[in-house]
């Protein structure tokens, strides 16, 4: 804002260095006594000098610029083209800068110069009608339009910044009417099986001879899984409907032990390592994190063996490694689902600057996945 204040001073002065040039030498010009020049010079300086001054000053600017060829004609007896330039400016400044009273008053005394001075030299009524419209009202209306014109152009930026952000407006609601429409869909066509699994696993617990450990284990793993679905839908549903409350948070590495007890629960080991001082990331690497570890399980469930699975996080200064190693069961990581988790890791990963490794330890029996995150050095 200050450059611009700035440049507009400097263009003010140099509109006023030019009338004081244009009408100064129109004055040197004339062929008048020495001390009349010296006179008729000094005020015209004077008057355009003013020209420079700031807009509430328009109205006496344009009085004195019209006062000074009145003072001419009476002490002179001639009318000298002393500040025409200045009158035109003057004129100008006044459509464009004053409102109401004082722009009509300062409009009526510029004329009235205008009028007076070729009339009292013998010029008729007519030509000094001319003159009062070439020196007074025309450059009024300019100033007038000019300023009209700008007010008219504020206004269509004003009305299309209004009509972009209605746009905008627009468009965030259509997304969000979509996220709801898809949210009711999911909860319609998801939510459902995903309760019938879990009840129906309940009911084969419970009619399970009391013999049977190893399937009632099994069978409740499948009701925990269900219920944690259940709460993961949930939190995903209310991300879709723009709820961003603590409630509607997504699981991250607070929830580990929960994830790792669900997968105990369904019969393979599973344990945490933690390695280097904890430090926090950001949310949403928080969450990809707790993704990622969560398809390692997974992935070690369907095809590790009784081993179990172990995943260690490895925390340095500028990084973070999430690794995963278990043996191998009859998969041997070669087949599609396999594949598919890798890549829903490394696409995961890539979203961050991550990188992964997979594949098998020369043992021949360990599966080996890893991602390393790049993080800002604390």
């Amino acid at each position: 804002m200050y450059p611009i204040k700035l440049s507009l001073k400097h263009q003010s002065w140099l509109v006023a260095a030019t009338c004081m040039v244009a009408d100064g030498g129109f004055v040197l010009l004339n062929r008048c006594a020495p001390w009349q020049t010296a006179v008729v010079l000094t005020m015209t300086l004077a008057v355009n000098a003013l020209l420079a001054g700031p807009a509430r000053s328009a109205g006496w600017v344009a009085a004195l610029q019209a006062a000074v060829p009145l003072i001419v004609l009476i002490t002179i007896g001639d009318r000298i083209h002393a500040n025409e330039a200045g009158l035109l400016i003057a004129g100008y400044r006044a459509g464009a800068w004053l409102r109401g009273v004082e722009a009509w008053s300062s409009l009526a005394v510029v004329a009235a110069s205008a009028f007076v001075c070729p009339y009292a030299m013998g010029t008729d009524v007519v030509r000094s009608l001319l003159v009062v419209a070439k020196i007074a009202i025309l450059p009024f209306l300019v100033g007038r339009y000019t300023t009209a014109r700008r007010a008219y152009l504020a206004e269509l930026e004003k009305r299309s910044a209004v009509e972009q952000a209605d746009a905008q407006a627009a468009v965030t609601k259509a997304i969000t009417e979509e996220r709801s429409a898809i949210a009711r869909d999911l909860h319609d066509v998801i939510v459902h099986h995903v309760s019938a699994i879990g009840l129906h696993a309940g009911a084969a617990r419970l009619s399970l001879p009391n013999g049977d450990t190893k399937l009632a284990g099994s069978l409740r793993s499948v009701e925990t899984s269900s219920r944690a679905a259940m709460v993961d839908l949930r939190h995903l549903l209310d991300l879709l409907h723009g709820d961003k409350s603590e409630g509607a948070r997504q699981p991250g590495l607070d929830n580990l032990d929960e994830l790792f007890d669900g997968v105990r629960a369904a019969g393979t080991p599973a344990r945490l390592e933690v390695r280097g001082p904890r430090r926090d990331v950001p949310d949403s690497l928080d969450i990809t994190v707790y993704r990622i570890i969560q398809e390692m399980l997974t992935n070690a469930l369907r095809h590790g063996d009784s081993s179990g699975v172990t995943v260690t996080l490895q925390y340095s200064p500028d990084s973070l490694t999430i690794t995963a190693a278990n043996g191998t069961g009859s998969g041997n990581g070669s087949n599609g689902s396999v594949r598919r988790g890798l890549v829903g890791i490394r696409n995961r990963a890539g979203m961050f600057a991550g990188t992964t490794q997979s594949g098998l330890e020369p043992d021949g029996r360990t599966w080996r996945t890893a991602v390393t995150f790049p993080l800002e050095v604390s």
